[in-house]
């Protein structure tokens, strides 16, 4: 199972902001991802925290793709265009 490391950045404007590095099998990927205030109280309506739900939605795509295949930049809404199911698939995560 990859590691997976959340590191906050901090807010900017109505978004947190996150550096994450997932380490496999000898290698690693750096991505930065951005998440909007209201994406966050949608998705978990404050059961967990903002770098809980980064955490949680990297092992959500770590289980449909490989780390290589995940942007290196992107607003945590995107992943949505990608997997439809996702808003409802993140709540089993936690």
């Amino acid at each position: 199972m990859a590691e997976i490391k959340v590191r906050e950045t901090g807010a900017e404007g109505n978004s947190y902001g996150f550096d994450v590095e997932i380490v496999d099998r000898g290698s690693s990927t750096r991505h930065r991802v951005r998440v909007g205030v209201a994406d966050y109280e949608s998705l978990t309506g404050g059961l967990i925290t903002p770098r809980e739900l980064v955490e949680k939605s990297f092992e959500f795509l770590l289980e449909r793709e490989p780390k290589e295949s995940i942007l290196s930049s992107f607003d945590l809404s995107v992943i949505e265009k990608y997997f439809r199911d996702y808003p409802r698939l993140i709540k089993d995560y936690f």
